[in-house]
């Protein structure tokens, strides 16, 4: 179950200052406080709700990290730039479905409503993952008209109030049945339900109060993030209408694979060929980090293939911390494919001095030789 926002808890504005917030809560926890309700749980599960809000808003850096991710676990759905999907939103949607309508509907109508939230994902780098980026997006959205303020009445109008429905936004409908008669209510279709006639539209909006229009939005993407982490960017969403808030902007971040690191939690590995020379005599190796820079590796002598080696703290920062993983370095040994006649002496001779009998695979100038007798 997903939690409530925050700043809905302690019904505050997204800017409200700290003393706001803190009389906020000193007058819900007075309500609802175990003490004032002894055996109440519905009171004590309010209380601790409040008493989150109110730990995570007093706090700047959990402040901050709330306003630009929200709650980490929220499941934010399958929506592709539209709004999250609404299913029943209670008793009087249910009333709806049923019956056609509810005095429920003519509150909501008439109200202020939320815009859409929207979601953009962008492509990073692993290095704009692991030390943070700053970028601007564009997003196409449904924005509030500029010049008739929303109202979608031309300049120097009105919107004047349904005379069909009285400007409740809603009409009633009487059905006589064999259970007896039903009132119910449906949406005026003078206004459609919005309680107001406009008779001389915005030219830029055609009457709608709102536009399409593509907006440069900057988003500051934190250092550690991984595949999939959500930014919520507040109030950069769509629009709402009658004097509702806008929605929130959801950053959904995938990360492009990299050429040479591969990421596991926190940590990076990096595979690195050395020579048989290098594996066999050991000796001091440049290998690349993730900071672009090049770091010193020991490779002591006789090290094998597979051999891990560590560099602390050259791997990613921790997104909620401080300190970084480590890199993990994986090497492997190459084998030449082709040695000159100088070579393969020097090769042939050295295994002779571990008492390895090496029996190399004759060339086809050498069988001939054989099956001729020793001439060709």
């Amino acid at each position: 179950m997903s939690k409530r926002d925050y700043y809905e808890v302690l019904g505050v504005s997204r800017d409200a200052s700290q003393e706001e917030i803190k009389k906020a809560y000193r007058k819900l926890a007075r309500r609802y406080h175990p003490d004032v309700n002894p055996g109440s749980k519905e009171a004590e599960a309010r209380f601790k709700e409040i008493k989150e809000a109110y730990d995570v808003l007093t706090d700047p850096q959990k402040r901050a990290q709330y306003d630009q991710f929200g709650h980490i676990e929220q499941d934010f759905g399958n929506f592709n730039g539209t709004p999250f999907s609404q299913g029943f939103g209670g008793f009087e949607d249910i009333f709806d479905t049923f019956f056609g309508g509810s005095g429920f509907s003519q509150r909501r109508s008439g109200g202020p409503q939320r815009g859409a939230d929207l979601r953009y994902d962008l492509e990073i780098t692993l290095e704009d993952a692991a030390f943070g980026l700053k970028t601007v997006i564009k997003i196409p959205r449904i924005e509030t008209c500029p010049v008739c303020k929303g109202s979608g009445a031309k300049a120097g109008t009105r919107p004047e109030t349904c005379s069909h429905c009285e400007g409740t936004g809603q009409q009633q409908v009487i059905r006589n049945t064999a259970f007896g008669r039903f009132i119910n209510m449906k949406t005026c279709e003078a206004c459609q339900g919005e309680g107001k006639i406009i008779k001389e539209p915005c030219p830029d909006c055609s009457g709608r109060g709102q536009i399409h229009r593509e907006r440069e939005i900057e988003v500051k993407i934190p250092a550690g993030v991984d595949m999939g982490s959500k930014l919520r960017v507040s109030r950069e969403g769509e629009a709402g209408r009658r004097g509702g808030a806008p929605g929130d902007l959801y950053v959904v971040l995938h990360v492009k694979p990299h050429e040479r690191f591969k990421r596991e939690g926190n940590d990076i590995i990096l595979e690195f060929p050395l020579s048989f020379a290098q594996a066999t005599l050991g000796g001091e190796i440049l290998v690349p980090t993730l900071d672009g820079k090049k770091a010193k590796l020991r490779i002591p002598e006789g090290t094998q293939p597979g051999t891990f080696f560590r560099l602390r703290g050259k791997g990613i920062p921790y997104l909620r911390g401080f300190g970084r993983g480590d890199q993990h370095v994986m090497v492997t040994v190459q084998v030449p494919k082709k040695l000159n006649s100088k070579q393969r002496r020097a090769l042939q001779n050295f295994a002779k001095t571990l008492g390895e009998d090496i029996q190399e695979e004759k060339s086809f100038v050498d069988k001939v030789k054989d099956v001729l007798g020793g001439e060709a």
